[in-house]
């Protein structure tokens, strides 16, 4: 049997409570300390307890940012997984079950019905319950039996388990780490026992699986981490001092990640009483002069909205991270989705400055949090960063950050008693000895003091106020001050980089960077893309997977990714597209919210829209397949 080398997607499925959630963590952890890229998803219901679970993780020695719709090993748990996912499994893959524990389960029937022979999948019954009673710790080692299975089957040394299970299990005491030990190498050893024969070393010979998996020597050192986790560097980074949140799934583990790190980093961490106290103390942290980021999904976010417009008011630098999942209402807690970019853009009553930017990868969610506390600070409005559910908690393993470029930059925040009195010699003093907080500047931007300085005393009113903050209705300082606040946008656009085209048909250099692998020719670079992707947040990696597929294929593709919707390039992004030949968007909501966005922007309408509203994550197999339907018509 041919052997596919380090191209493997396995997948642990069973009922909650089972381990599911750390065996895929694991998996994913030992694979990152062989050298090899890795990618997890998982997947689970809303419930409290019970209810089918999976993980699903994708190795390969060449970095992998989105899981595939096929599987290449299984290891199911309970009889729930075999029924919903034998039919996923690829040709020359394989399942492992413990027959004692399901028994007679009909794998003919099953494959025939996802229209599979017999020989297409192998089956490793293993008694996974008798060998975790027998070596672990009881039933509850069943998952680490089965890694210890897996790897004997992938040909991987098991030394990397051990010693994730020696670190993981560290804290519990001795007797608890020696028991996960002994399970993983009795599920090991079950495979060469039975299914295998010589062996080199301690490493499986002659096990007749498809699937094998070789460590890569490295010469830098991965981080593995999830999105809401890069969200959280990026803003530990950018020096916040103040976290408040009510946990909501995606983003609970922004909490969580905050409140374990507190002490390392001097920062405060409130779990709050709900959404509205979350962002009233934000609101109120960054008024104050405290670098303060608050998490939610969409059903916080709406309860977050009328404080949204407070913070817009009294130009308060409160940042919002909304990992989206879908709605309306409760809708899917637990499932990924892109609808809530419009509400982002919209939410709260009339008109303010904000930064919407919508981050597509793990780098960049690192990189944007980062830019959005700066941003919010130097234009002195909110910032709200969009992600998902899928973005958000998924794992992957990446090259550190680099943070040497990186610099806090406080915008007009007036810390030093020596520039506050320049600034009061030269207009900003109120005759009662106070400051003009709102002072109407060319930028929209005006300084601000921190509370308890001399001199700097002000008003912050959610009515509008004049320069002092002091209520006023009048139809002349409406015009002046909205007008005031409304500039910052332009001043906003002007400082964040504009969106260029990733991929063949440019002039110059092909600019899609090693993911890609190949070059166009000279003559090819000076025609348009085949075909053109528009999209925004976390399908980027699949649509650059596509590319990279039809590339093979002789189609060339580009894409065009918007990450800042608030304020917008409208200019850059029509003369992006107006040359395309074939525009598609790909979004994951139903009503296009980005193509109509642009088109409204620009006047530019997408040719077609590959959209997905299912729950679930786009795949790059599911692009390619709508965009051979567009290409056909």
């Amino acid at each position: 049997m041919e052997k596919k080398i380090n191209n493997l997607s396995w997948m642990i499925g069973g009922e909650a409570g089972v381990g599911i959630q750390s065996a895929g963590h694991f998996l994913a952890l030992l694979c990152s300390r062989a050298g090899l890229y890795v990618f997890g998803n998982a997947e689970y219901p809303s419930l409290i307890r019970g209810g089918h679970n999976s993980n699903l993780i994708r190795v390969a020695d060449q970095e992998v940012s989105i899981h595939t719709e096929t599987v290449n090993l299984l290891l199911a748990m309970n009889k729930e997984t075999l029924d919903l996912h034998v039919g996923e499994i690829s040709t020359g893959g394989g399942v492992i079950y413990d027959g004692e524990t399901i028994k007679d389960y009909d794998f003919t029937g099953l494959r025939q019905a996802a229209g599979k022979t017999v020989e297409d999948i192998t089956i490793f019954n293993v008694p996974l319950k008798k060998l975790a009673m027998e070596k672990g710790q009881g039933e509850i080692t069943r998952n680490t039996v089965g890694l210890g299975a897996s790897l004997a089957l992938v040909g991987l040394d098991i030394k990397y388990l051990l010693e994730v299970l020696k670190g993981a299990f560290a804290r519990k005491g001795e007797a608890v780490v020696a028991q996960n030990l002994a399970a993983a190498q009795a599920g090991y050893d079950y495979i060469i026992d039975n299914f295998g024969g010589e062996t080199v070393g301690a490493v499986p010979g002659s096990v007749d699986f498809a699937y094998k998996l070789v460590p890569v020597e490295r010469q830098s050192k991965r981080i593995i981490l999830t999105g809401n986790e890069a969200v959280c560097l990026g803003a530990l980074k950018a020096g916040v001092k103040f976290v408040a949140e009510y946990p909501m799934t995606p983003s609970s583990t922004v909490l969580h990640f905050m409140a374990a790190r507190a002490r390392d980093f001097n920062i405060i961490v409130k779990h709050t009483e709900d959404e509205l106290a979350a962002i009233n103390m934000v609101v109120g942290a960054a008024w104050a002069g405290a670098r303060a980021i608050t998490a939610t999904s969409g059903g916080g976010f709406a309860l977050m909205s009328e404080a949204l417009g407070m913070a817009g008011m009294i130009e308060a630098p409160a940042v919002i991270y909304e990992a989206q999942r879908g709605g309306p209402s409760t809708g899917l807690p637990t499932r990924t989705e892109q609808s809530d970019l419009r509400f982002a853009m919209h939410a709260s009553q009339g008109e303010f400055p904000r930064l919407v930017v919508a981050p597509g990868d793990y780098r960049e969610l690192f990189y944007k949090t980062f830019e959005a506390f700066n941003i919010a600070d130097k234009f002195q409005m909110p910032a709200v960063i969009l992600s998902d559910k899928h973005l958000g908690e998924s794992l992957k393993n990446i090259e550190p950050f680099e943070t040497d470029g990186l610099r806090v930059e406080r915008g007009k925040l007036v810390t030093d008693r020596a520039e506050l009195e320049r600034l009061l010699k030269n207009g900003y003093a109120t005759p009662d000895g106070g400051f003009l907080r709102y002072k109407i500047e060319k930028d929209g931007v005006s300084p601000r003091t921190l509370p308890g300085m001399k001199g700097g005393r002000h008003r912050a009113s959610t009515d509008e106020h004049d320069e002092t903050g002091d209520l006023t209705e009048t139809p002349e300082n409406r015009t002046a001050m909205h007008a005031k606040r409304m500039r910052k946008l332009e001043s906003c656009l002007a400082a964040l980089p504009a969106p260029e085209l990733v991929g063949p048909g440019l002039e110059g250099a092909y600019t899609a960077g090693p993911a890609f692998g190949v070059a166009d020719g000279p003559e090819e670079r000076r025609d348009p893309a085949d075909i053109t992707f528009v999209t925004w947040g976390s399908p980027k990696d699949a649509v650059l997977e596509a590319m990279q597929k039809l590339l093979s294929e002789g189609v060339r593709a580009n894409m065009l990714q918007i990450v800042y919707f608030v304020p917008f390039h409208a200019d850059a992004v029509r003369g992006a597209l107006e040359g395309a030949r074939v525009k598609v968007g790909v979004e994951m909501n139903y009503e296009a919210q980005m193509a109509a966005y642009i088109r409204e922007k620009t006047g530019v309408a997408l040719d077609a829209n590959i959209l997905n509203w299912s729950g679930r994550q786009m795949t790059a197999e599911e692009i390619l397949r709508k965009t051979g339907e567009i290409l056909r018509r």
